[in-house]
């Protein structure tokens, strides 16, 4: 290293001549050596330095490192937060933002470069945080972030209060105090850091913990929400104009009261929050009424409800009993009238009573009923035998039994006078037990005809002949 600084330090080689010049011996150098003895010389000539730069390609990589580059308008210094600083770090690199980045310089002989290790970073003036709000603000409200349509109503008297903020602060006693005095509530503190390195991450998750809650769960859903923090400065309140903040108050269902810094700071979680309070102890108030003003106003709305009431009934009076006043008898009138309702009242009451008692009757008839089916069937019965036994005495069989006889011809049909049988050559004759079949044909000296006698069938059908005599 001393060789060098030497040869940094040697003043220019005067001018000599051929004749008396002599051969330069530099010393020789490895690769490595020469890497080693500039990184030395720049981490000792540059072991802490203040840079002032614009960030850009600004990444944080899996690790927690953030790698970054500053730049002016004429050159461009690589850059390197470790994941521990980055941690304490107020304000999180993005790439437009102009710092003042504290750290040493060091060298990296991989690829013969050099670059900044950043131990502090701190905003080159609040004009610059200013300016990046301002650029924040025009590009969320022209995504429609902070449109007017998409606010909720606060609801007037909620019965869950959800608090987003330190737990070690004095915003949540300020909020805590300032509804116990106006009307107790249920609070539910969900306890975050309100500045520095992962501040804005931990509060847009509390915001959606919040949303996530189940409304039947052991613990309740909040109604409302307030994301408050005190006062301070530009970048110790800059969480909350972190994009991740700004979107999960967009996505959230439940009413957001913003109440960040005093009434003077403006964040962006203001313009996007569904009403803006201009302190924590303001967003108390906006979150509940007072319960005594309320009792009051209870109180004069029923005296006015009662006195209105009564007013109305007197004018009534008035305007009734002027229109009496205009009528003749007006007492007659009125006791017609009552004696008409007593008589309809009286009547009403025998008609009444008259109605159940046919009902009655109904009931008891119906309840008779089955026996005077009973007799009427049996009567049917009756009817039924005696039809049968007539039914019976003109049949061709009880005819037949009393001495009768059927002649019927050979085709079975009933032979009715004595020319008829006379037209035939043979005719059946039926008796009671049987039929004979006889010959109409005279023959003188002859045996009487040969007859056939054939008895009747048992259960031959001899009904529907009954009618053909």
């Amino acid at each position: 290293m001393e060789d060098l600084l030497d040869f940094m330090q040697r003043p220019a080689t005067p001018k000599i001549s051929a004749q008396s010049a002599q051969p330069f011996q530099e010393k020789e150098f490895t690769v490595s050596e020469l890497s080693f003895e500039i990184k030395r010389f720049v981490e000792t000539a540059f072991g802490k330095v203040r840079v002032r730069g614009e960030i850009f390609g600004a990444k944080r990589a899996d690790s927690g490192h953030y790698y970054l580059s500053l730049k002016d308008e004429n050159a461009v210094l690589s850059a390197v937060c470790w994941k521990g600083v980055a941690a304490q770090l107020s304000i999180k690199p993005e790439d437009g933002l102009e710092v003042i980045a504290t750290g040493k310089i060091t060298t990296f002989a991989g690829k013969s470069s050099y670059q900044l290790v950043i131990e502090q970073m701190e905003v080159a003036g609040t004009g610059a945080l200013l300016k990046l709000l301002e650029e924040r603000k025009k590009q969320y409200a022209a995504e429609g972030l902070f449109d007017a349509a998409h606010k909720q109503k606060i609801p007037y008297l909620p019965e869950t209060i959800g608090v987003v903020t330190s737990a070690s602060g004095a915003v949540i006693r300020d909020i805590i105090h300032r509804i116990s005095d106006r009307f107790p509530r249920r609070i539910i503190l969900w306890p975050t850091p309100v500045q520095g390195e992962g501040a804005a991450d931990k509060i847009a998750a509390a915001i959606r913990g919040f949303n996530a809650m189940s409304t039947t769960g052991a613990v309740p859903k909040p109604d409302v929400l307030i994301v408050a923090r005190g006062g301070g400065s530009l970048e110790d309140l800059w969480p909350f104009n972190e994009d991740a903040v700004i979107r999960a108050v967009y996505d959230s269902q439940i009413p957001i009261i913003s109440a960040v810094g005093h009434e003077t700071d403006t964040m962006l979680i203001d313009y996007v929050a569904d009403v803006r309070a201009p302190t924590p102890t303001g967003a108390a108030e906006f979150a509940v009424p007072v319960r005594a003003e309320l009792l009051m106003q209870v109180a004069n709305l029923d005296k006015r409800l009662k006195t209105s009431i009564i007013r109305y009934f007197e004018e009534r009076k008035s305007v009734l009993d002027g229109l009496g006043r205009g009528i003749p008898n007006l007492a007659q009138l009125l006791l017609e009238q009552q004696q008409k309702l007593d008589d309809r009242v009286e009547r009403l009451k025998l008609s009444f009573g008259q109605y159940l008692s046919t009902k009655k009757n109904q009931i008891v008839q119906l309840a008779l009923r089955p026996y005077y089916i009973k007799n009427i069937l049996e009567k049917k019965e009756d009817a039924c035998k005696n039809l049968f036994l007539r039914l019976e005495n003109v049949s061709i069989e009880s005819v037949l039994k009393r001495g009768f006889v059927w002649v019927r011809d050979a085709q079975k049909n009933t032979v009715y006078s004595a020319a008829q049988a006379k037209q035939n050559d043979k005719l059946e004759i039926n008796f009671a037990d049987g039929a004979v079949e006889v010959s109409t044909t005279s023959q003188v000296n002859k045996p009487a005809p040969i007859t056939k006698v054939r008895k009747v069938k048992k259960n031959e059908n001899l009904q529907s002949d009954l009618f053909d005599f």
